[in-house]
């Protein structure tokens, strides 16, 4: 393999990508490609086959209801490979819908329970009498963010001492209004409602960038080794 080519795994492109979230990848891409890297992008739909070690960043962006049913019927063909990418603090982001599905589950309004991949312990419900729309402000271990959020599922996490949000909030909602805090740091693993996109938010992309540089060198390296 190239070591200067950054592959990329866009999970169901074309199913779950509201308010711009592709404008992420295509950020990531111009950053890398200033670094030096180019980037292949393919696109991880239905019926593909994927294994996640095959990549340097996996993105999964968000979607509506009746895609994220279509979605989670194909999903847990790709939880092993998923969970064991994840735990291995490999670098993953995932907007709204594909950060709801990386719980146990995702309550509709009509009652219908969208199961997740059950990799992080957090779970999602629908609440049609509060619309979470507008922009946002939170601050973050790389500095504050500004987004825009449009949601009615309210994320909970189950497990407090594993999980961490990505920032507490300064205007807006984030994950719901109670808790006051803004998406989820896992390891590598990035969750976040914020669209807009979020990585116009250049100290957040830049750190973004740094952890898939520093796992595609150690993925090219334990090529190279098997190679020998």
């Amino acid at each position: 393999m190239s070591d200067k080519l950054i592959k990329i795994a866009y999970l169901y492109e074309d199913l779950m990508n509201t308010y711009g979230d592709s404008g992420d990848v295509k950020i990531l891409r111009f950053l890398l490609k200033r670094e030096g890297y180019d980037t292949q992008v393919d696109n991880i739909s239905l019926g593909d086959d994927f294994n996640a070690f095959d990549y340097d960043f996996v993105f999964f962006g968000g979607g509506q209801d009746f895609e994220q049913t279509v979605v989670a019927k194909d999903l847990p063909r790709h939880k092993e490979t998923l969970e064991k990418y994840i735990s291995s603090d490999k670098p993953m982001l995932c907007i709204c819908g594909g950060y709801q599905l990386m719980g146990s589950y995702y309550k509709t309004n009509s009652g219908v329970t969208i199961p997740g991949l059950d990799i992080l312990p957090l779970h999602t419900v629908f609440k049609s009498d509060k619309r979470m729309i507008g922009d946002t402000r939170y601050m973050t271990e790389w500095g504050e963010v500004k987004a825009f959020e449009n949601h009615s599922g309210q994320t909970y996490f189950d497990n407090k001492d594993k999980l961490h949000p990505l920032g507490d909030m300064i205007e807006g909602y984030g994950n719901n209004p109670q808790d006051h805090v803004e998406g989820l740091r896992y390891r590598n693993f990035i969750g976040s409602y914020s669209h807009g996109p979020l990585l116009k938010n250049t100290n957040v992309a830049n750190a973004i960038v740094n952890i898939i540089l520093d796992w595609h060198k150690q993925r090219v390296s334990e090529q190279e080794k098997v190679a020998e």
